[in-house]
């Protein structure tokens, strides 16, 4: 979790949402991410695909059962359903989102009944760090804000 924090902090310090990403397999870093969707004009440049994307190409397959996914902010609607298509194994993630958050906040993609694969998750876990960078980010932001307007 650590190291999906230092993401973080490199997405808080290139003025994107500072939400970072690490997939491990068997103890080993295999990919990591932040966000890049202002950098890339990308809705989908999320921290989590962008590792998952990574993790599969560095992997060459795009099952990544024996992996798990570390992140910051609990994933949001579309990458939890990546999570869940991927096949990754574990989800272990720091702070809720209360607004959009995709595995137990609003809803549990990862762990729907109907669907062929489901997500073991580990939450809260350096949750107290995970989302004080998230409100120093926005209230920043709420500032710069004001002082445009």
């Amino acid at each position: 979790m650590r190291l999906a924090l230092e993401e973080a902090r490199r997405a808080y310090e290139i003025r994107e949402v500072p939400i970072g990403a690490v997939v491990v397999m068997d103890g080993n870093v295999i990919s990591r991410a932040h966000n890049l969707r202002e950098t890339e004009n990308d809705p989908t440049a999320h921290a989590e695909l962008l590792a998952i994307r990574q993790a599969s190409q560095v992997l060459k397959r795009w099952r990544l059962n024996g992996c798990i996914l570390y992140c910051t902010i609990e994933p949001c609607a579309m990458c939890a359903g990546a999570l869940v298509l991927s096949r990754i194994d574990t989800l272990v993630f720091g702070a809720n989102d209360a607004k959009a958050g995709a595995c137990g906040s609003v809803m549990n993609i990862v762990q729907h009944p109907a669907l062929n694969h489901r997500v073991e998750v580990i939450a809260g876990i350096l949750a107290d760090e995970c989302s004080a960078l998230m409100r120093k980010f926005f209230s920043e932001m709420r500032t710069e804000g004001c002082r445009s307007g």
